[in-house]
């Protein structure tokens, strides 16, 4: 009932930039959190940064200062400025909501997840 779509990763070289976006679709009633994990080889999944409702923004350390994010409430897009991007910055980068939904009568809540967009950061 609830899919999510991300697009903007590639390659860029040290210093880059990128901008990912993630849309929401399917029977939402509303969508709390939504955020951005990645995954590099041989790590586990990790949480890059999550925007509430409100807008409220957390970031994992080593990104604070150089990644954004955001979101539009109206498009049920969440948003991720990367800038100054580093090598240790690549991996696979998942989107996620916390997406209530509708099925029939009944709302569900669940959280959702993208299929992953790959970042890879390299001379």
């Amino acid at each position: 009932q609830v899919h999510l779509v991300e697009s903007g990763g590639g390659l860029v070289q040290p210093g880059g930039s990128l901008r990912l976006s993630c849309s929401a679709s399917g029977s939402i009633f509303s969508i709390n959190t939504m955020g951005w994990y990645r995954q590099a080889p041989g790590k586990q999944r990790d949480l890059v940064a999550v925007v509430t409702s409100g807008g409220s923004t957390t970031y994992e350390d080593s990104v604070k200062g150089r990644f954004t994010i955001s979101r539009d409430n109206a498009k049920n897009t969440v948003y991720l400025q990367m800038n100054n991007l580093k090598p240790e910055d690549t991996a696979v980068y998942y989107c996620t909501a916390d997406v209530s939904y509708t099925v029939a009568d009944q709302i569900h809540q669940i959280d959702a997840w993208g299929q992953g967009t790959q970042v890879t950061v390299s001379s």
